[in-house]
């Protein structure tokens, strides 16, 4: 009996975790009739023929729909509302795919890494893949490699990774081809991942199998890793190509890498001389080591920079991504170590570039493994080979491997400022038409915290943006607007984690609040707008400002448009977010903020319900969580390292919690009360409130306005939406908002300040002010 197939609407309405996955959903009811489970491969026909996973919508989902993302849509060859044939489809594994994609992405990803992208996706010949991995995968070995491959493509292709498409070129069969760990994937006229002796027969459902048989080997199909692999997954080039592995012909020159030619001239005089020069150490009765860590922002070029290094003293790079070693058995990290060591030592000149060091040798608990990577290290270093780690966390580095016969030299690579960007920009565009009213200088000021990694992904989406708007252009160009829209979607690495989400206001949206946004503006716009001015004038900029006053006033709303105002990041973190239970995690978390907003910088750190993480030492009954976050604090505001290009705006509404070490000068020194708004305030947040909001001709705000004592901001805006709900609940084809309406929804909506805690507020603003 033939099986059946369906004839369902597409609808555009993907589930987060199916965004650029291949993921197709089906009522239920559907699947039970196509006599299919979640995880099925499913053909797919509309004006093209394509191939997807299946899963189940939810239980509202309509049974007439079938819900994909664009991406499979565009497969399709059909828009959101297009008909679609559902039918069964075989579950073939791959034999081979292969891809394009844009040269920064081929450049950057390795075969390996590819794979696991893929992993789990049916794929046909001719549609467009993103490098987005499955989240659910049916083979647990491998999603830790799959995780660590997540984060891997973050740091080499930037915020764009999850956005970036490639087209599959070929692949065996060219119909729904299953990718597996067995699969051959590889770069079209590029490299691929191993066949053949070197991985051993295919296995369904699992790793190859590597030439080893023993406990060992199985630990390594377990990571679900080729047990012989010569290549990390990562950012790194094959190691059986001489020329390509070092970077010969491939790698960037130093002149194409902005600010970082300082760290080049660094490097290369200790390469060349350990190298070249060797003889001259001898007569001088000394040595070199060739340890070197190098530290930096993920995305900012370390890797770029050793091989651009390495080509130009004629070496050979052998890369090796810790994190994939970490994620297999000790014996068997141990036994690929030894390997790739004999065979660096074995080539030279050469040099073992390991990247993301922190992954072998953690600071906290280092177990055997980083043992001995740190008695290979020193074999390396001593047999004249260079060893070069990156790390974009030097705090979590293993101490014991800054030792002089290890990493004796460590190079900074530091987050680039409005210059460098402007300079970096001018590398990526050089082979771009760039429209006349382009301007890089307003780019470069728009990207605080931007690494070239991000700067090349806002390049790249914006080269995607021009060729949508021109698809029919003989000679397209990149306009500004192109650069505007790409920056509404790449955000900067060092933001990833950024918990406040920016909105489309200023200061100048604010209503009343003259003195208010006039002291914000000086204490944190100015230092994160003009540090040069603070410099040229011999005095340091005001580092942080404590905002306080009743709830609901504004408080917070206030941050967002200094968010909007300035071009700067924002980190923002509730005071008890940074608060846990275990002995040193709260130290620690108050440690990668700060961290964070300086790799960001410039940055504005919000501390919302600061008394929360503050308060005044030697009250709390918690064993002393507190105390020792306040000791953290205050030391990461005022303390050796400097707080440069970084503004700390704290918020509550009892100043009086909040320890006073916190408040004196260098620290939060700026107190601002934010008060209640009065009538004339009470009647502009009703106009923005209601500025999107049809309101009759009888109604009158400002009146409205006088009549609200005792209303906070936040309470106005409530007004305002309960009069708008009111208008709904009278009839839902309603078209304005009439006074009637307000007048319900005033006798519905009360007023949440409290007169003593106002009253007590005020006095304390006074009695600082008569300080």
């Amino acid at each position: 009996m033939a099986a059946p197939d369906l004839t369902l609407t597409a609808s555009l309405r993907p589930a987060a975790l199916d965004a650029r996955r291949g993921v197709v959903r089906l009522h239920p009811e559907v699947l039970t009739a196509l006599a299919l489970r979640p995880g099925d491969p499913v053909r797919l026909a509309g004006r093209r023929v394509t191939a997807g996973i299946v899963a189940p919508a939810g239980p509202a989902a309509s049974t007439v729909l079938l819900y994909a993302d664009d991406l499979l849509l565009g497969n399709l060859g059909i828009r959101d509302g297009g008909q679609v044939t559902v039918s069964q489809a075989p579950v073939v594994p791959a034999g081979r795919v292969t891809l394009a994609g844009p040269v920064q992405v081929v450049a950057a990803v390795s075969p390996e890494m590819l794979r696991l992208a893929l992993l789990g996706k049916v794929v046909t010949a001719g549609d467009d893949v993103s490098l987005l991995p499955q989240d659910v995968l049916p083979d647990a070995s491998v999603r830790t490699l799959v995780e660590a491959a997540r984060r891997s493509l973050s740091n080499t292709v930037g915020y764009a990774w999850t956005s970036t498409l490639l087209t599959v070129t070929a692949a065996e069969p060219d119909f729904g081809a299953l990718v597996t760990m067995d699969t051959v994937v590889g770069w079209e006229h590029g490299q691929t991942t191993r066949t053949g002796g070197r991985t051993g027969a295919a296995r369904p459902g699992g790793a190859a199998r590597g030439p080893d048989t023993g406990p060992d080997g199985a630990a390594d199909r377990a990571a679900g890793a080729d047990a012989s692999t010569d290549r990390a997954v990562g950012n790194d080039e094959p190691a059986d190509r001489a020329d390509d592995a070092g970077g010969i012909e491939d790698a960037p020159g130093v002149d194409e890498l902005p600010g970082l030619r300082a760290q080049a001239e660094e490097l290369t005089e200790l390469l060349d001389l350990g190298f070249h020069h060797r003889e001259v150490l001898s007569r001088l009765s000394t040595t070199v080591s060739l340890g070197v860590l190098i530290a930096g922002p993920a995305g900012s070029g370390k890797s770029a920079l050793v091989r651009a290094v390495a080509a130009r003293v004629g070496a050979t790079v052998r890369p090796l991504w810790a994190p994939e070693l970490a994620a297999l058995t000790n014996d068997a990290a141990a036994r690929r170590l030894r390997a790739t060591a004999d065979e660096v030592r074995g080539n030279a000149p050469a040099v073992l570039l390991v990247t993301d060091v922190e992954a072998l040798a953690p600071a906290e608990n280092p177990g055997p493994l980083s043992t001995v990577f740190r008695q290979l290290l020193a074999e390396t270093v001593r047999a004249g080979t260079a060893v070069v780690c990156t790390t974009s966390r030097p705090e979590a580095v293993d101490p014991a491997l800054r030792a002089p016969d290890l990493l004796s030299l460590r190079i900074t690579v530091p987050l680039p400022d409005q210059a460098l960007r402007r300079e970096q920009l001018t590398v990526l565009t050089r082979q771009v038409p760039l429209a006349g009213d382009v301007r890089l200088d307003e780019v470069a000021g728009r990207t605080p915290g931007f690494v070239a990694a991000d700067l090349a992904a806002l390049v790249r989406e914006a080269g995607v943006r021009a060729a949508l708007r021109q698809k029919s252009a003989e000679t397209p160009t990149v306009a500004m607007t192109d650069f505007t829209a790409a920056l509404e979607v790449v955000r900067p690495t060092t933001m990833a984690g950024s918990t406040l989400e920016l909105a489309d206001v200023t200061l100048d949206d604010v209503g009343d609040m003259v003195e208010v946004k006039e002291t914000l503006t000086e204490s944190v716009l100015w230092p994160l707008t003009y540090p040069d001015t603070f410099a040229r004038l011999g005095v340091q900029p005001p580092r942080g400002v404590l905002l306080y006053g009743p709830p609901g006033c504004g408080k917070t709303y206030l941050v967002t448009a200094l968010a909007g105002s300035g071009r700067a990041n924002v980190l923002s973190v509730k005071g008890a977010e940074l608060l846990s239970k275990w002995v040193g995690e709260s130290e620690r978390a108050v440690r990668e903020l700060f961290r964070r907003a300086r790799e960001a910088a410039p940055t504005l750190v919000f501390l919302d319900e600061v008394d929360a993480l503050a308060p005044v030492r030697g009250q709390a009954s918690d064993g002393g969580t507190t105390d020792r976050v306040v000791a953290a604090l205050l030391t990461e505001m005022d303390g050796v390292e400097s707080l440069r290009n970084v503004v700390v705006v704290g918020a509550t509404n009892r100043p009086d919690l909040v320890d006073p070490a916190l408040l004196r000068p260098g620290r939060l020194e700026r107190l601002v009360y934010v008060p209640p708004p009065d009538g004339a305030g009470r009647a502009e947040i009703l106009r923005a409130a209601a500025r999107n909001v049809p309101l009759a001709d009888d109604v009158d705000l400002a009146a409205l306005a006088d009549g609200l004592d005792g209303f906070s901001a936040a309470d106005c805006a409530a007004l305002v939406r309960e009069a708008a709900l009111a208008a709904m609940r009278e009839s839902l084809t309603a078209s304005t908002v009439t006074a009637g309406h307000v007048e319900s929804a005033r006798q519905r909506v009360r007023p949440s300040l409290d007169p003593d805690q106002v009253a007590w507020l005020a006095a304390y603003a006074e009695a600082r002010a008569a300080r």
